[in-house]
């Protein structure tokens, strides 16, 4: 009765399994040239809390891959049956649900979605500015942005990271990523505020 009542439950379980391609980046130009909203949201975001856009692009790319509906991969029952996600983290900047109402209240943006780059942007360029002010972490210090962003403010001060070697392995990642893309925005910003721009006027 057991066996069967899982078996009966497992389309459920997979069909939650699927979201949109995750995007692989070389060249962060070439993915803002294409997605001149994404580029507008994370300048936009920059600017509103003094939050670098290399930093939060990078964050996300780690947290999401830039799928908009990603989520964290769900546990295994017996080592087999796809079962419950380990937590809510949603979207592309991989925000929980308490972590996004806390969000919502402070900036009052109720009707943000986490699947929505805009509003992700605005999330990372928001909670970079808090953990600079909460932990004292500069805002272009992207490696242990990403500690406080993936431990919490509290767990930061904590210094909980330093129990987990495979965390810091992959805020150094995030910390090469950031300054990757600091280099390839510095040699093609013009062009896509041009391009941002001319996309701008050709809607009107």
């Amino acid at each position: 009765m057991k066996k069967t009542y899982i078996l009966a439950l497992l389309p459920l379980f997979l069909s939650g399994c699927f979201s949109t391609s995750a995007v692989t980046v070389d060249n962060i130009c070439s993915l803002m040239d294409e997605e001149v909203s994404w580029y507008q949201a994370v300048k936009a975001s920059e600017k509103k809390y003094d939050a670098p856009a290399y930093v939060q692009l990078a964050i996300m790319y780690q947290e999401s891959h830039f799928a908009s509906d990603a989520k964290p991969p769900r546990e295994k029952l017996f080592g087999v049956i796809p079962w419950f996600r380990p937590t809510t983290a949603y979207g592309f900047a991989q925000v929980k649900d308490a972590t996004w109402d806390w969000y919502q209240l402070k900036t009052r943006n109720y009707s943000g979605d986490r699947d929505d780059f805009e509003d992700a942007a605005d999330f990372v360029g928001w909670y970079i500015n808090q953990s600079s002010k909460r932990s004292g972490i500069h805002k272009s210090d992207a490696y242990n942005q990403y500690l406080a962003y993936h431990e919490g403010h509290g767990g930061f001060k904590k210094k909980s990271y330093k129990k987990k070697p495979w965390l810091m392995k992959i805020a150094r990642k995030v910390d090469d990523n950031a300054k990757r893309y600091k280099r390839q925005l510095r040699q093609c910003s013009a062009d896509l505020e041009s391009n941002s721009i001319w996309r701008f006027f050709n809607w009107l």
